[in-house]
């Protein structure tokens, strides 16, 4: 019996981050030194919580989410995960605010962020209880927290008690910018024990230093049981083995509108549909679908009922 088959039927435990993010829409390029006119609007985000409101959308038996928010906005991203429906397990952090991201968003639906970490990499091994897992059929880990030493020991602590009892655990690089400053084997040894790794081109190719997108996601699957590689509007690959075993079309989108979450979004598809007990390949399809319907949605989460 494979992983996917333990989990089905279970709920979802996410470990990572809430973030308020700022996103601002500008349809010109950015003029420096002056005014560019833009939309703005502040909502709330955060890969992990992003996964895990997308996994709740997807119709996850059980969402919840282990994260530090600041006393500021812990109440406000409290209500919005709970009407998400998805339980909020959250860590205020009295001394630090909530993360912070300004989005910037282009005409063409691309997005460059700006990250304030604040309490996100604040989440400590005294925020995570064993019993948390009790009733979980996977855990995610949002790989930003490995990239500091209080929330990656937090990180690697949830992944060890969930290997000890037998859950399997999914690991999303999270940031090519921030995995180029941690470096690629680095990451590699704190992801160790991860049964799926969802990374996407540009994370891959610094994981590997492949220029190609499946021959990256062939090498990754050597150290990774699966391996799910998103590449946008080209859909995904899937490897295991050392071998590319499938490819999954993207989702049309007519009217793309923010990128932002939209890895998130598939990685939160994708999960729930696991642990409804398709496969590898039909839970890759799912994910296409939402990440998708997350790029024609301003911010990184469905929006609330």
């Amino acid at each position: 019996m494979n992983g996917a088959d333990r989990a089905a039927g279970r709920g979802l435990l996410v470990v990572g981050d809430v973030v308020t993010d700022v996103v601002a829409l500008h349809g010109s390029p950015l003029v420096h030194g002056t005014d560019t006119a833009a939309r703005i609007r502040s909502v709330q985000g955060g890969a992990g919580a992003n996964v895990a409101c997308w996994a709740a959308r997807s119709g996850c038996r059980e969402a919840a989410l282990l994260a530090r928010a600041g006393a500021e906005s812990a109440a406000w991203h409290r209500d919005a995960l709970e009407r998400a429906g998805v339980r909020a397990l959250l860590a205020v952090d009295e001394e630090v605010a909530t993360a912070t991201v300004i989005s910037l968003v282009d005409a063409a639906a691309e997005r460059t962020f700006l990250t304030d970490s604040g309490a996100a990499l604040r989440l400590a091994t005294e925020d995570f209880a064993p019993s948390m897992l009790d009733g979980v059929g996977w855990l995610h880990l949002s790989g930003y927290l490995l990239f500091a030493a209080t929330s990656r020991a937090t990180a690697r602590l949830a992944l060890r008690t969930a290997r000890e009892r037998g859950i399997p655990v999914s690991v999303d690089p999270a940031s090519a910018g921030f995995l180029a400053e941690l470096g690629p084997k680095r990451f590699l040894a704190y992801a160790e024990g991860a049964r799926l790794l969802l990374p996407n081109a540009d994370e891959a190719r610094l994981l590997t230093g492949l220029r190609e997108p499946a021959d990256a996601a062939a090498e990754l699957s050597r150290a990774f049981p699966r391996v799910a590689l998103t590449l946008g509007d080209r859909g995904a690959l899937l490897a295991a083995g050392g071998a590319v075993t499938g490819r999954v079309r993207a989702r049309p989108v007519p009217h793309p509108v923010d990128s932002t979450g939209a890895g998130d979004a598939f990685t939160g598809g994708y999960l729930a549909a696991l642990l409804a007990g398709a496969d590898h390949e039909a839970a890759a399809s799912e994910g296409c679908r939402t990440g998708a319907e997350a790029v024609a949605t301003v911010g990184g989460r469905p929006p609330l009922p």
